[in-house]
């Protein structure tokens, strides 16, 4: 049996041809980006330093080994299989709200939450 795309499914050259865009950004002014050197406006070097974006971002600093395995799995992926999971933890939420709306309701019975 051949794979086939459903019919329902735009192709995906076509909407990534409509994202593309043209616009050309010259950054090769000096007017409009300006060197950043000390000698011409005084704490350039230092303002730079510290509002520049890090090299390395903050979350992977605060993600465990098993966060950033975890993080390389959903990125190696398939589109229908990140819409799969992402479905998944859509359907997980739900059934955890209903939970929770059933724990609150019983809590409201035995008059847990009582106002002092």
């Amino acid at each position: 049996m051949a794979a086939e795309e459903p019919e329902d499914q735009p192709d995906l050259s076509c909407i990534e041809d409509s994202l593309m865009s043209l616009e050309k950004l010259d950054r090769a002014s000096p007017d409009l980006w300006p060197e950043q050197t000390s000698n011409e406006v005084p704490g350039v070097h230092e303002f730079v330093a510290q509002n520049s974006p890090q090299t390395e971002p903050c979350f992977w600093a605060a993600m465990s080994q098993d966060d950033i395995s975890h993080v390389h799995q959903l990125g190696n992926l398939s589109m229908t299989g990140l819409i799969s999971e992402v479905k998944r933890l859509h359907d997980l939420a739900y059934q955890l709200g209903l939970e929770e709306a059933k724990e609150m309701t019983r809590g409201k019975y035995l008059n847990i939450f009582k106002h002092k």
